[in-house]
């Protein structure tokens, strides 16, 4: 494989090459950037009186070339891993990793740009230019420009180590994802398995020369199992090794155990908060987030848990009765909840995810998806069939905006396989910037997904929750590319607040339940009729089915994370499943068995950015449900609402603090009533 590393030298524009990635030559061309970095902000830092032009623009500038080189390799590593890829991302990631920091912790470029803060200059820069600076000098103070000299090595040797071991669980996750396959030889212990889950059980079967058939971890494999499968004793099998991946217990106990790697995590984000004046990580965290205090936050989480909770409580007692008149189960464990939930659903609603699929054709939903968004915003998207991609499956596009100016590009990869990271995410491949020519170079996206991929001729089928995925996604993909932000450090999602980012993806997801958008995504496989409105109206009746137990399932991640980095004491061993079991003790309704593990495949909190964090799906969620409320106000197609929220949110980037985005676009605070409405929970 092959992308083209050679930035110096290549088109300003082009994109990268994917047929040209020639692993060896990754590090020598990494290290060759960041020592022409280094020379370059030696140079610079003689200037004596430092404007924008002559020191922030050039740096700029390197930070783009050295992401341009990084992004596809760190991207590859996230789709398409392999041992050769594995090593060397592991050997550059230390690189990366030690020239920020030392960059962060440069005495004299911080100088340099408070001096730029402080001079007349300052107050002639644009807003976005001064916005920049700001956040510099806030982000060297987090870094340990003021520490010591040796507060200073120990803060970056705790970077290195962060890096180190974040990295180590995601690649332990993955490993231990892959490894288990369970044979099936008799098709009745399928019974209830949709016939599309057969096939792929069979197609898994055939990948690996084995007969039969093979229920693999992967998520489109064993979500549908868990619902489907009558075989208590299979979907026994298949929970227990799933919420036991890397850990201490389950099928492969101890061989990618990130029991050690967490504790570790844990022990230096603590210390690296304390070194550089905070009481603990999440005060750390809040530094560069819309909440402010600790107490704000879990002000709000426990506020949604006690009005969530009460609905959980009779969601619960519905399903064990539901279970016991159906089965005589008298005991609900976690392996059934999924099982008898679907069945509840059902019945109560006539509706399942499956029956959706046939209507839902992977390709025609993307299509779809791009007509909706010309109606909300005026752009338009148009396919590049001749981009050189990664994988057969990938697509490449771009984006036009009303007026017909191309805005940027992004690739899509729907589909579960072998050596591609579980999960649903958009990342950066370019971002908008102004060049030093005065040239924009336009901004490139990965919208990445694992729906369950085309078998043989049948395309792949999507569930209506697979939809929502893309609709998020692509919502972090428009906040990425229609930015008007010429700096790249507050271009799209860059310098957004974390608890702030997930609006304009969480917002997109509203249109999924809307009837003209199903008809203009749906397209029944055998006769190309659109949804109809008898199973248009089913799935509205079921939108909020169990929506208690859903609220309280992502409060419980949310406040084990908060608590879990708020708490931590490192004099104290083994705090994690102890916080754990407190969270689920005070809002959990479900049964969790001993063996639960789920802690160590939580790459949100251990091996993403959502560390301290993972409470903004829900803060972020109240502006989204409040936003969609002015379009349910003004009607979801509204042409100056979309446009308003187009030029107030998606253009401005990280360009103004999100609440202040936020009342301009809405005309007021955040009020919580829509999100308690649109869950259900009124």
């Amino acid at each position: 494989m092959s992308v083209n590393l050679h930035p110096a030298t290549a088109n300003q524009q082009a994109l990268p090459h994917f047929g040209a990635i020639e692993v060896d030559e990754v590090q020598p061309l990494l290290i060759a950037l960041l020592a022409e970095y280094e020379a370059k902000l030696a140079l610079l830092l003689t200037a004596g009186r430092y404007t924008w032009d002559n020191l922030l623009q050039p740096l700029q500038e390197m930070d783009n070339r050295i992401n341009k080189m990084w992004a596809p390799i760190g991207h590859l590593h996230a789709v398409k891993e392999s041992p050769a890829l594995r090593e060397v991302y592991n050997t550059c990631l230390p690189l990366l990793t030690e020239h920020q920091t030392k960059l962060m912790q440069n005495e004299a470029l911080y100088h340099a740009i408070k001096s730029i803060a402080a001079s007349d200059t300052f107050k002639q820069c644009t807003p976005n230019r001064r916005k920049v600076i700001e956040n510099e000098l806030r982000d060297f103070h987090l870094a340990g420009v003021d520490l010591p000299s040796a507060a200073k090595k120990r803060f970056a040797a705790l970077q290195q180590e962060l890096s180190r071991l974040t990295t180590q669980f995601a690649e332990n996750l993955l490993d231990a994802t892959g490894a288990f396959a369970l044979e099936i030889s008799d098709i009745s212990q399928l019974d209830g398995l949709p016939h599309e889950a057969c096939e792929l059980a069979a197609q898994y079967a055939r990948e690996r020369n084995k007969p039969g058939w093979v229920l693999t971890l992967d998520y489109p494999c064993y979500s549908v199992a868990m619902k489907h499968l009558t075989s208590r004793s299979i979907r026994h099998q298949l929970y227990e090794a799933y919420v036991t991946r890397a850990s201490d217990k389950g099928p492969h106990a101890g061989r990618w155990d990130n029991t050690h790697l967490m504790e570790d995590i844990l022990k230096r984000r603590h210390e690296l908060a304390q070194l550089t004046g905070f009481r603990h990580y999440v005060e750390y965290a809040l530094a560069t987030r819309m909440a402010k205090t600790p107490e704000e936050v879990l002000g709000f989480l426990n506020d949604l848990a006690a009005r969530a909770k009460p609905f959980g409580v009779n969601e619960m007692a519905a399903l064990r009765d539901f279970a016991l008149h159906q089965d005589n189960i008298l005991t609900l464990q976690a392996w059934d909840l999924a099982f008898y939930s679907e069945q509840l659903r059902q019945k109560t609603h006539a509706f399942s995810q499956q029956m959706v699929r046939p209507w839902f054709q992977a390709e025609k939903v993307v299509d779809g998806m791009f007509t909706i968004m010309e109606k909300l915003f005026g752009i338009r998207i148009s396919e590049e069939k001749d981009a050189d991609v990664w994988h057969p499956d990938v697509r490449f596009f771009k984006i036009f905006d009303k007026t017909e100016q191309l805005r940027g590009y992004f690739y899509t990869d729907l589909y579960a396989r072998s050596h591609k990271r579980d999960g649903a995410w958009m990342d950066e491949c370019r971002l908008r910037e102004r060049l030093s020519d005065n040239s924009i170079q336009l901004p490139v996206a990965f919208l990445t997904c694992n729906f369950t991929p085309p078998i043989d001729e049948q395309a792949s089928l999507l569930t209506h929750d697979d939809i929502q995925t893309l609709f998020h996604e692509f919502g972090h993909c428009l906040h990425h590319l229609l930015t008007r932000v010429d700096e790249g450090a507050i271009s799209g999602i860059n310098g957004v607040a974390w608890d702030a980012v997930e609006f304009p993806s969480q917002l997109l997801e509203h249109w999924c339940w809307d009837k003209t958008t199903l008809q203009h995504i749906s397209a029944h496989e055998k006769t190309g009729e659109p949804l109809p409105d008898d199973l248009y109206n089913k799935l509205i009746a079921a939108r909020n089915f169990q929506a208690g137990l859903g609220m309280l399932r992502q409060l419980e991640f949310a406040l084990f994370d908060f608590h879990l980095h708020l708490e931590y004491d490192p004099s104290k061993p083994s705090q994690i499943q102890a916080t754990l079991d407190n969270v689920r003790q005070q809002i959990c309704v479900v049964p969790v068995p001993e063996f639960n593990r789920f802690q160590h495949s939580f790459s949100h909190i251990f091996a993403g950015g959502y560390a301290a964090g993972y409470y903004s799906y829900k803060w972020a969620e109240v502006l989204s449900s409040d936003a969609f409320s002015l379009f349910e106000e003004k009607g979801i197609f509204d042409d100056a609402t979309g446009q308003s929220l187009l030029h107030t949110i998606l253009e401005r980037g990280g360009s103004a603090a999100p609440m202040e985005l936020f009342i301009h676009f809405r005309g007021r605070a955040p009020k919580i009533d829509a999100l308690l409405r649109h869950n259900g929970l009124t």
